[in-house]
Order: structure tokens, then C-alpha cells, then sequence
């Protein structure tokens, strides 16, 4: 016996009539692309865990930022690596730092790009911790939260259109925005990364950032990955707190989490899709037991699906390139 067609296969066999029946759409203007910016002179220093992706010295990194932006890609997030590190992270909070140095460059050549910076002080401190570490081994909270909104302010001070902490630190949504609000900058928004695990799938960022901890682990102040009550009380005290976008941190084994916070915060959410998933699909497709843009636009497309506005991801200039 034959069964007739389902209304939609039968759209579905037009071309267009497909693109205008699809329920999830991908496009560069959802993505923002981010980068690793150190000091030095005309220089690239490629990512062995990262292919593809490199460090970049600022005058790379404003032409890196300007192809993005021909690309249709509205935005860039800025990850910095300092020429030295201490126990504070005082480059991070440094007005001549080299994320800060970067924004200023980037907003002169490209003044209509909306430059995003990570706050934290994993990238800046000596033991690659998210915050201050006291004598006995524990992370301070609450003096760590004073360095990330003086990390903040001077972001903003440089020019960053947003700031985005990703430390974990409670309340430091807050304190970002009482902050911001007191020195002049009330319009500057907050993307909080407010649903981060302690995920395995950061190993190639903390090889690009060069910030993996001396000792001990992230566990006591990312999230446990079995929780996702958790992750929407998290998120629904960074709303109470001032966060105007909500991110969930990694995307890819974590779409259930991102539909969850989409649907509890009726904010804007952002999904990382992080480095480790960006390096198993590179090395997958290396590997040839993949093809490379199919399983790219699947994934992303699978984000957006679970509920993401924002998808930052490290394949955005290459997706850039395939849809059009």
C-alpha cells in the first residue's frame, strides 16, 4: 500500500519553499567569533590544539576583526594573554593591557563591530585560577568580585561595547553593574555566563590562553555537569543581578540546559560552543570520518534549534563563508 506524501515532504521538494518553511534559521549576524590577543609585533602564533585558530598581536587581530565584519558577523569577544602574570592577575584590570589596547584598536578601525571582552582573571593570574587565591588554598569570592568589576570599568573605559564575566564568582553580576552604573556607564550591557560547567571540552582554550590551574580545579565555583535546576537558578539570579544576556557554557552536551533557560528567563541566551567542541570536529573531519561544513552547520544549527540567540563559536568565519 502507498502512503502519501506528509505536507511538509512535499515542500519539502521545493527549494524554496524548504528555505521558507524552516523552522530554525542560521546566519552570520547570530554568530560572534572570538579571539586570543597578545602583545607583540605583526605577529600569529597558531594553536597546536586549535587548528585554525591562532593568537594574534593587536594589529592582527584588527585585521582579523575587519574580515569578520565583511563577513557579516557582527561581533567579536576578546581573550587576552598578557606578557606576564601574577598572584592579583593585575593585567586584566591594566588600562594599558593588551585586551584593552586591542578594543581601543579595533573600535578606531572598525567603529560599527560590537567588541565584546571576557572579564575574568584566569588568563592573568600566575596559578590560572578565576580569581584571587588565598593562603589556604580557597578562592576568595569576594575580593575576587572587586577585581572583576575594576576589569570591567576598564574595559568600558577602553571602549567595549559589553563585557561578559566568566569567572563564576557570586555576585559578581551585581557588583559589574552597581559598578558600571556608579563610573558613567550604565548603557554598557552584561553578558553573564551564567550556566558554566566544569567541563572537560576547555582543554584547547586553556592551551590557547595558556591558564590552566597550578593546582586544584574550577569544581568549587563552575557547575556540577549533572545539574540543570541548578544552572536555572543560576540564571535567574544573574537576571535579578543586572545580566542583560544569559549564556550557558558549553553549548553542544548542553542543549536541554539552554531550552531551559530560554524558556525560564525570557531573556536573550548566548551558548558558547566551546573549544573542545571545536577541536573534535576539526579533527574529525582531519580524520575524514566527517564532512567538515555538513556536521559545522548541523551542530550550530542544532543550538540556535535548542533556543540560543547568540552562538559563539570559533567556526564563525568559515560558516560565514559557506552560507553565502
Amino acid at each position: 500500500m502507498a502512503f502519501p506524501a506528509t505536507r511538509l515532504r512535499r515542500l519539502r521538494k521545493t527549494g524554496v519553499l524548504r528555505e521558507m518553511v524552516r523552522e530554525t534559521e542560521l546566519s552570520p549576524k547570530h554568530l560572534v567569533y572570538p579571539m586570543f590577543v597578545e602583545l607583540g609585533t605583526d605577529r600569529r602564533t597558531p594553536i597546536d590544539a586549535m587548528p585554525g585558530v591562532d593568537r594574534l598581536s593587536i594589529s592582527h587581530a584588527v585585521d582579523e576583526a575587519g574580515e569578520a565584519k565583511a563577513l557579516g558577523i557582527p561581533s567579536v569577544i576578546l581573550f587576552g594573554i598578557p606578557a606576564e602574570k601574577d598572584e592579583q592577575g593585575s593585567g586584566a584590570y591594566d588600562d594599558e593591557g593588551v585586551v584593552q589596547l586591542t578594543v581601543r584598536a579595533i573600535k578606531e578601525a572598525h567603529p560599527e563591530l560590537v567588541v565584546i571582552t571576557d572579564v575574568c582573571l584566569c588568563e592573568y593570574t600566575s596559578h590560572g585560577h578565576c580569581g584571587v587565591v588565598r593562603a589556604d588554598g580557597v578562592v576568595d569570592n569576594d575580593m575576587s568580585v572587586e577585581l572583576l568589576a575594576k576589569t570591567a570599568i576598564s574595559h568600558a573605559a577602553a571602549g567595549a561595547d559589553i563585557v561578559a564575566p566568566s569567572d563564576m564568582m557570586d555576585g559578581r553580576v551585581g557588583a559589574l553593574r552597581a559598578q558600571l552604573d556608579a563610573e558613567g556607564y550604565s548603557e554598557t550591557p552584561i553578558i553573564a555566563y551564567s550556566a558554566k560547567f566544569a567541563s572537560a571540552f576547555y582543554g584547547p582554550f586553556r592551551e590557547a590562553a595558556e591558564s590552566t590551574p597550578a593546582f586544584g580545579d574550577r569544581r568549587s565555583y563552575q557547575m556540577d555537569p549533572a545539574n540543570s535546576d541548578e544552572a536555572v537558578r543560576e540564571a535567574l539570579l544573574d537576571v535579578e543581578e543586572g545580566a542583560d544576556v544569559v549564556m550557558v557554557k558549553p553549548a553542544l552536551p548542553y542543549l536541554d540546559v539552554i531550552r531551559r533557560v530560554k524558556e525560564a528567563t525570557l531573556l536573550p541566551v548566548a551558548a558558547y560552543n566551546v573549544s573542545g567542541e571545536y577541536s573534535m570536529l576539526k579533527a574529525a573531519a582531519a580524520a575524514g570520518y566527517l564532512d567538515e561544513r555538513t556536521a559545522v552547520l548541523e551542530a550550530l544549527t542544532g543550538i540556535r534549534r535548542a533556543g540560543a540567540d547568540i552562538v559563539i563559536t570559533y567556526h564563525a568565519k568559515d560558516v560565514a563563508h559557506w552560507l553565502q
